[in-house]
């Protein structure tokens, strides 16, 4: 049973690493800024070839997280009680079902928009002048919800590891407003050398 216990503990950590999908979006956007503010036809549709498909891949890890992250109160020494009784795993599930949330509106709203829009322009299309600016709206939406989302895999990430031992409380509110400070940076720059 321990070894089912470890190996769930490990699933469970390396969804969470793989859910930084938020963080990479916003990087591959900052990247495809570069190139200007026109519309150029094989970068924009790469890109958003990559943050469409990056969707299923971050509600499969999602649902990873949710499944083991159950098994473990059940298999541990919390118990699945421990859900409603522990305020630092409600707060991280709450948390959870947002980011799922804000995936399920990102994926199944704003996409959609923003691939109706590119399924009238091609590599031989004339590109209307306009173009850029019809998508730019979604775009910028879906930025600023990627940002909000890697804030909320940040704060789920440091208040997991209070899950058996709290930090102290000025501690945990200077990281998450590190967190914050972070996604924000990662909204506005490239992020090129990791942290800095």
């Amino acid at each position: 049973m321990e070894i089912i216990y470890d190996i769930l503990k490990f699933l469970h950590i390396m969804s969470f690493v793989f859910m930084s999908v938020p963080l990479f979006n916003l990087i591959v956007v900052n990247e495809r800024a570069n190139l200007g503010v026109s519309f150029n036809y094989y970068a924009d549709r790469y890109m958003e070839n990559i943050i469409r498909r990056g969707a299923t891949r971050c509600f499969v890890f999602q649902s990873t997280v949710l499944i083991t992250g159950v098994l473990l109160l059940i298999l541990g020494p919390l118990g699945i009680s421990a859900l409603w009784t522990n305020w630092i795993l409600l707060i991280k599930t709450l948390l959870l079902f947002t980011l799922t949330g804000l995936l399920s509106y990102v994926h199944f709203s704003l996409q959609p928009k923003i691939e109706s829009l590119l399924s009238k322009v091609g590599p031989e299309t004339a590109v209307p002048v306009d173009f850029a600016s019809q998508l730019k709206p979604y775009r910028v939406r879906r930025k600023k919800l990627a940002t909000f989302c890697l804030f909320i895999v940040i704060t789920i990430i440091i208040l997991g590891l209070q899950v058996y031992g709290h930090f102290h409380p000025t501690l945990t509110i200077a990281l998450i407003a590190l967190a914050g400070i972070f996604a924000l940076r990662a909204n506005k720059a490239l992020l090129r050398f990791g942290w800095l």
